[in-house]
């Protein structure tokens, strides 16, 4: 079976539904439809560039390139996770934080996927590395995003229960416990969704992907079921870490809540 190639047409079609969404979006002063319509320009130039980008570089398979996109992709996501958040923390540790938090779950777990599960040779492979870790940073940004905005805005709302618990003893540890296991649950409930309805309410993207390029379906899945369970791993290592180093920052080496190192975005 051969993959039915797409026109302009086609895809000015599916556009058309995205505009026609903004316009009512528009009309119902919703606010959104600006973000809509930039979000689609967007995802158009943004997957042509990398379109092209991932051509050149499967021409031309070296270590170097490999690394370069993979860097440049890690520091673009560190930025989209510290965008997305309505309160997040000042200065470096607005970027750093997730970007760090993305680097240590999804880089290791994609280079075990790839040098231990699916054993390809060379282990840098564009074919399985670029697609494998733009997955794994885009669900990890997704949890960690939402783990860290629901800890800086909990945080914020309950100042005072958090200040009386430090007046009566409590550590810093115990005092935010509870706001970081609701902001942790939180990062990681996408995910679990996503894992409780695949094959059931949804096909997944990648298998999808595979069946309409002509894959054996049982093939696509086994596939489908590696990369959820890798990206399920990477989402919750990445939102433990980014939850967990956030709440320290909220206190200063006295265990002194400090919410002036938040900034609320307007």
């Amino acid at each position: 079976m051969n993959l039915i190639a797409l026109g302009p047409l086609d895809l000015a079609i599916a556009a058309s539904l995205v505009i026609l969404l903004a316009l009512l979006s528009e009309k119902m002063q919703l606010g959104v439809s600006g973000q809509l319509l930039v979000a689609g320009v967007r995802t158009v130039v943004q997957l042509l560039l990398i379109g092209l980008i991932l051509k050149v570089i499967f021409s031309y398979v070296h270590l170097g390139w490999i690394s370069l996109i993979s860097i440049v992709m890690l520091l673009l996501a560190g930025r989209e996770v510290m965008a997305r958040q309505k309160y997040r923390l000042k200065g470096w540790w607005g970027f750093g934080l997730g970007t760090m938090s993305m680097f240590i779950s999804s880089f290791s777990i994609t280079l075990i996927a790839l040098s231990v599960i699916i054993n390809v040779d060379p282990w840098y492979t564009p074919q399985y590395s670029i697609p494998l870790l733009g997955m794994m940073l885009g669900n990890t940004m997704n949890g960690i995003s939402l783990g860290q905005d629901r800890l800086n805005q909990s945080a914020w709302q309950q100042r005072s229960i958090i200040e009386g618990k430090l007046m009566l003893g409590w550590t810093w540890n115990q005092a935010i416990a509870d706001i970081r296991h609701d902001s942790i649950r939180t990062g990681l409930m996408p995910i679990i969704n996503a894992m409780a309805a695949a094959g059931i309410v949804s096909l997944p993207g990648m298998m999808t992907g595979q069946i309409l390029a002509g894959s054996e379906p049982m093939e696509a899945v086994k596939y489908q079921i590696l990369i959820m369970f890798l990206i399920t791993a990477g989402t919750g290592f990445g939102t433990l870490t980014a939850v967990w180093f956030g709440s320290r920052r909220l206190f200063d080496t006295r265990e002194r809540l400090r919410l002036e190192r938040l900034t609320i975005r307007k």
